[in-house]
């Protein structure tokens, strides 16, 4: 009878101490836990710190200003430029002037049709370096550089929703769409600009589709001009309407030199379409579209066939 007591008396002393050892062990492990929660805030903050604040851009500008709009300095001889988490700037599909040659002078931007009042949006994170009017010219304007080295410039605003200085992410409101400066009617001219020098936006951004051409673009001082003329042809406003000053340049012996790869895309003929007004259409030659499809200048289209335009 005894050695039972003795036996029920330990037992329970056992398991009386259980919790005890238990919470000895969670006070031991509570400083542990303590110092890796810090140790991984610190980690996390200085990824998230990295990543939207290590800018090729810091080397590719000599200065941080916000007097001048553009000022044009040396170019590299080739730069990759990061087109990853972006944000179309508008959600309108319709061009209505190409970058280029136009009355007489060039037009260093693409031209968006959108109406007054109309959400604009950054199209990547960056610092806002002007927000300032321009009768002559972009009337109401907003300058960004981005960390991915492109200075970005949206004009003709009516009214300008951020400051100078101002850091911003990628789709963050930044105007309303207008008609002002010198245009002459509403929409957003937009640029797109790397050390100053204007590039074409449809290098980078398809209006038509709202996307980016790549996760990146390779900038090569020696042809980003050729590549610019095939980008206007594909996702321009027409290429009847582009005058590329050089209309023997063939689309196959300049395509390579581009760092970006496009899908194919295709098209389903209607009654009453011809090659002509495809080609229109779609932003592309009578010529291309001939080649892709292996057609002669005497072939019949029908209603539903399938072509391919790039």
């Amino acid at each position: 009878m005894k050695n039972i007591k003795t036996i029920a008396i330990l037992t329970i002393a056992t398991i009386c101490s259980l919790p005890m050892m238990g919470q000895d062990l969670l006070a031991r492990q509570a400083p542990i836990d303590r110092k890796m929660k810090a140790v991984d805030s610190v980690a996390l903050k200085r990824l998230i710190f990295t990543e939207n604040y290590d800018s090729p851009s810091e080397d590719l500008y000599e200065d941080w200003n916000n007097r001048y709009a553009h000022r044009e300095q040396a170019l590299p001889d080739s730069f990759r430029i990061s087109l990853r988490d972006f944000c179309m700037p508008t959600t309108s599909r319709v061009l209505t002037s190409n970058f280029g040659a136009r009355w007489g002078r060039q037009h260093k931007g693409l031209d968006i049709k959108v109406y007054i009042g109309d959400t604009i949006r950054a199209a990547f994170a960056g610092k806002v370096r002007i927000v300032r009017y321009e009768g002559r010219g972009y009337g109401k304007y907003i300058v960004i550089r981005h960390h991915n080295g492109l200075e970005t410039i949206y004009g003709h605003l009516s009214k300008q929703l951020v400051v100078e200085d101002q850091e911003v992410r990628a789709g963050d409101v930044i105007g309303l769409g207008g008609n002002t400066g010198r245009s002459t009617g509403s929409h957003l001219h937009f640029e797109t600009r790397l050390c100053g020098v204007a590039l074409n936006p449809a290098l980078m951004f398809d209006f038509r589709n709202q996307d980016v051409v790549d996760d990146y673009y390779m900038f090569r001082k020696a042809t980003y001009q050729q590549e610019s003329v095939i980008a206007s042809r594909l996702r321009g406003v027409g290429g009847s309407s582009f005058n590329t000053g050089d209309e023997d340049i063939e689309l196959a012996s300049v395509a390579p030199a581009a760092s970006y790869q496009q899908e194919s895309r295709f098209h389903k003929v209607r009654k009453g379409e011809t090659i002509y007004s495809i080609a229109r259409k779609r932003g592309t030659t009578v010529n291309a579209i001939m080649k892709l499809n292996h057609l002669k200048k005497t072939s019949k289209l029908m209603p539903g066939q399938i072509l391919k335009y790039n």
